[in-house]
């Protein structure tokens, strides 16, 4: 640290430190894995902090299940007669998506690296914050196990009276983090824990200093795939999913906080002097109707129709791997650059990466010494939302909170 490293035949300044650590190994040299209640472990209960994320099937039966849940959610899409129309619609893509899954190892690997980000995060937080520790980990998916149920079960059994959900969307859209949280509301009333556990929100971090650091040098681990005379040809692609323009045009603020990490990174990569051209478009357009655009594989068409020849995308609003970076970009994307001629990779995923464990880290220290109940953008309602009985809502907050919408009333 401080000398600096070479890139593209240029010094460019190394980073600023992050606190450095080691994930916790058990002795066969594996990941340490939890169990057992935390209470017959320690006679203070845990700072509880709750991984929210949408999950992914742990094998080839929970696919249908999985995107059942994800068809019928309200959040995500409006249709009439949702839950049957959603189920008849999980049920005929089930096949290709089983296929699919079955093509990248018979399961997502979504919760084995949400699993080890949060031991990496628990033990940053446990250095550098002994007045909240001991800390523990929770995951709770939306649409697959462990779902929100589960992880608000282990929370009660180990006598948990603080929280902070922690969601693991880097940039807010009411489909992904906005439909998390009305779901954890609704399960901690449904346990009666609504006045048990105190509650805070880590609600949106894209542009935290951190978490682009982290993104920054995952991006220089990618383009050292190429070689050193053709790196500065490389065509950046941040592709991020995408989402229905109804949501988009009903305010959803997901497309501009995207863009803000965007901007934020490539200001970062400037100062590495790297200076590659650059793009932010979309993938994992569902069904007919308009999606925010334009799509990753339409971009890097036209681009290499303009002369481009080498393309790196760059996942840059997932936290791990799963089906949209194993199957839609390595293999899709990428068979698609192949018949163009082009040469095409991809940044790697953060997964078990130690300098983001720590950047979650940092951001949880962050707002537990800050004593943050939720980000100043919370409060405010989408124009167009579709749930506004729900939505931003904090059950039991640390402070006093009241919606924008709730005041003006």
């Amino acid at each position: 640290a401080g000398k600096g490293t070479r890139f593209l035949g240029a010094s460019w300044p190394a980073l600023s430190p992050l606190i450095p650590m080691r994930r916790p190994r058990d002795e066969s040299g594996s990941v340490a894995s939890g169990g057992g209640s935390f209470r017959a472990m320690s006679s203070k209960p845990p700072t509880a902090v709750v991984m929210m994320n949408m999950g992914g099937p742990s094998n080839l039966e929970e696919v249908q299940p999985f995107l059942t849940r994800l068809f019928t959610d309200h959040q995500i899409m409006q249709m009439p007669f949702q839950k049957q129309v959603g189920s008849l619609i999980a049920k005929r893509r089930s096949p290709k998506i089983v296929q699919q899954y079955s093509e990248i190892g018979g399961c997502s690997p979504i919760g084995k690296w949400t699993e080890i980000q949060g031991k990496m995060m628990v033990e940053y937080l446990d250095k550098t914050c002994p007045e909240t520790a001991p800390h523990k980990a929770y995951t709770a998916f939306r649409y697959a196990t462990p779902l929100t149920e589960v992880a608000l079960e282990e929370m009660k059994k180990d006598g948990v009276e603080r929280a902070v959900a922690f969601s693991q969307f880097p940039q807010w859209s009411c489909t992904t983090s906005g439909s998390s949280l009305n779901e954890l509301w609704r399960q901690v009333a449904s346990f009666g824990l609504s006045d048990k556990i105190k509650w805070s929100l880590i609600d949106r971090w894209h542009s935290h200093p951190a978490f682009i650091n982290a993104l920054a040098h995952r991006i220089v681990e990618g383009l050292e795939q190429f070689d050193e005379s053709v790196r500065h040809k490389v065509v950046l692609l941040f592709s991020a999913h995408s989402l229905p323009m109804r949501r988009v045009n009903a305010g959803d603020p997901y497309p501009q906080e995207v863009g803000a990490t965007v901007g934020r990174v490539t200001e970062l990569l400037k100062q590495m002097n790297i200076s590659n051209r650059y793009v932010l478009c979309w993938q994992s357009k569902v069904g007919p109707l308009p999606w925010l655009g334009p799509r990753t594989q339409d971009t890097m068409k036209a681009l290499h129709k303009a002369g481009c020849t080498h393309f790196m995308a760059i996942p840059v609003a997932f936290t791990s791997d799963h089906i949209e970076t194993l199957y839609e970009i390595d293999k899709e994307f990428g068979e698609e650059a192949a018949e163009l001629g082009a040469v095409f990779k991809r940044s790697p995923s953060f997964n078990g990466f130690p300098l983001f464990g720590e950047a979650l880290g940092k951001i949880a220290e962050e707002h537990l010494k800050g004593g943050e109940l939720c980000s100043e953008q919370y409060a405010l309602n989408c124009m167009g939302c579709v749930n506004p009985a729900e939505c931003r809502s904090i059950v039991n907050p640390i402070s006093p909170y009241a919606r924008m919408k709730d005041l003006g009333a």
